[in-house]
Parts: C-alpha cells; structure tokens; sequence
C-alpha cells in the first residue's frame, strides 16, 4: 500500500444518532499528508462527535473508518481543565504520559515559540499560550495526523491569525494532514 497517495484516515457514510435525533448523516471524509481539512458549522452541529467517530471514541451507528496501518494521531482538545491546587509547570505537563527526553520538549516548545513558558505554572499562562502548549503536546507525538478542535479557542483576533500562521507551518514542516475544528468561516478562511 503507497501510503502517500492514500489517505491517513478515510470515513465513509457515516451516520449516528442519539434516541430520534440524528447528529450525522452520510458523511465521507478523506485527511491525505500535508493537507488541511476543516470542519466547520455552528455548535452543536456534530463536528466534535464527528471527530470522536473518526478517533475510535464513538462507535457510529453504521458506516466506517479506516486509517492507515499504525497511524499516530496528536489530539489538540478544545479545552482542557486542570485543578489550579495541582502545582504544574508547562514543561511537567507536556511530559505527562509521553516518554521523552527533556530535549524533545525544549524544542517542542520552540517550535511553536512557547520556549519561555517551560518553568513558568501551566494555570498562570494565558489563552493563547494554553493554546501553544497544548499544540506541542499534540506535536510531542511526532502526528501524521493532528486532530485540532477549536485551536484558537480563548485567544484575541491577532493571536487566533498567528495560530491559524503556526498551523500552517506544522503542516508544511512536519508533513502532517490536520483535521480542524471550526465555527468561525470567516477566520479560517483568511
């Protein structure tokens, strides 16, 4: 199987619903590498029940997923909430259940220039760093998928277009499809 040409995770005619409301219906979907795929609608339209299917979180009611053999996925959640008593740095939270070398983090997190924040308390960073952080743990998972649901959720206008410019250059660098979460058209377009 040339796994270049093939997609990283393909559904097909999915469909789900909860009691007699129907969330999804026929939806097909392909994620090749190096491309951007956005899933955009207001909330509460099924894009992150959509995604749980395609993360083997949710089973559909009929229809199917395939992902390429041993695909490795990083997960960028909407938001993430932490017990503020917890004492946290950054650089502890971004080794949380990964093995890897401090050095992995250290460029991680220069990567998507947040190599400031690595001793500084995860609970005392703003929205927009969150943001940075939870994106290089996505990334810490060397991703040929990255799953990013609402990634500039919190974050002003100026922040939102320098994430959505950080993005694209994951894409670029690392040659990962992205899967993106969206209610805002008008922002990811731009």
């Amino acid at each position: 199987m040339n796994t270049a040409r093939n997609p990283l995770i393909q559904a097909r005619h999915l469909r789900l619903a909860f009691d007699s409301r129907t969330v999804l219906e026929d939806i097909n979907l392909d994620v090749h590498p190096g491309e951007i795929v956005t899933l955009i609608g207001p909330n509460g339209a099924g894009k992150s029940t959509l995604v749980r299917i395609l993360l083997g979180l949710v089973k559909p009611d009929s229809g199917s997923v395939m992902k390429q053999p041993g695909l490795r996925i990083g997960y960028m959640p909407q938001n993430l909430v932490m017990n503020a008593s917890l004492p946290l740095t950054t650089g502890r939270f971004l080794s949380l259940n990964i093995t890897c070398p401090k050095s992995e983090i250290t460029n991680v997190l220069m990567e998507v220039n947040a190599h400031h924040l690595i001793n500084k308390s995860i609970h005392n960073i703003s929205g927009g760093e969150l943001q940075r952080v939870l994106l290089a743990r996505a990334l810490l998972r060397s991703p040929q998928l990255l799953v990013l649901d609402e990634p500039v959720r919190g974050v002003d206008v100026t922040g939102q277009t320098e994430l959505y410019r950080l993005i694209a250059k994951v894409r670029q660098t690392h040659n990962c499809g992205i899967l993106m979460i969206s209610h805002d058209l008008h922002l990811v377009m731009a």
